[in-house]
């Protein structure tokens, strides 16, 4: 398996209590992260969102669609949200929320690819990989500052 760190921050313009609001509400990512094709909700988890179970399905520029379980094992409102992903791609996701004059969130993503082609072509189109991942998340990052109605920052990955 090939395995894969990305490590995002996006500095927002927003009360770190709205953002996290946003990002907690997975079920709603279609409607403002460009990528995101669909995420159904399986289990909603209890009425914090730990345990949540969605099912994800993405695609950004190369041509490939990414379909994964995500299930939710810590939150700490308003600063954690920590998931483990499961399907063709397994690992950890982890959403970390700073206030300070807006909001700063660093996005740790600590995953294996489990489809055949994407472990035998993986040392070859890694870059392509890191690459399109940096696209995902900066198009989450506009989607956000938009869906926020404030001023997006800063963004990198």
């Amino acid at each position: 398996m090939a395995r894969y760190e990305f490590l995002t921050t996006w500095c927002l313009d927003a009360a770190i209590d709205d953002v996290f609001d946003v990002l907690h509400d997975s079920g709603g990512f279609p409607g403002w992260w460009k990528g995101v094709q669909s995420v159904e909700v399986l289990d909603p988890g209890d009425a914090d969102g730990l345990g949540e179970v969605g099912r994800y399905s993405w695609r950004s520029v190369l041509p490939y669609t990414l379909a994964f379980e995500s299930h939710v094992t810590r939150i700490e409102r308003p600063h954690l949200i920590e998931a483990q992903a499961g399907g063709e791609l397994e690992g950890t996701g982890t959403w970390r929320l700073f206030e300070g004059p807006g909001t700063a969130v660093i996005y740790t993503w600590n995953v294996r690819t489990t489809q055949a082609w994407m472990n035998v072509f993986g040392p070859l189109v890694r870059p392509a990989f890191a690459w399109n991942h940096d696209r995902v998340m900066r198009q989450g990052a506009r989607g956000i500052a938009e869906r926020l109605g404030t001023n997006l920052i800063a963004a990198s990955s």
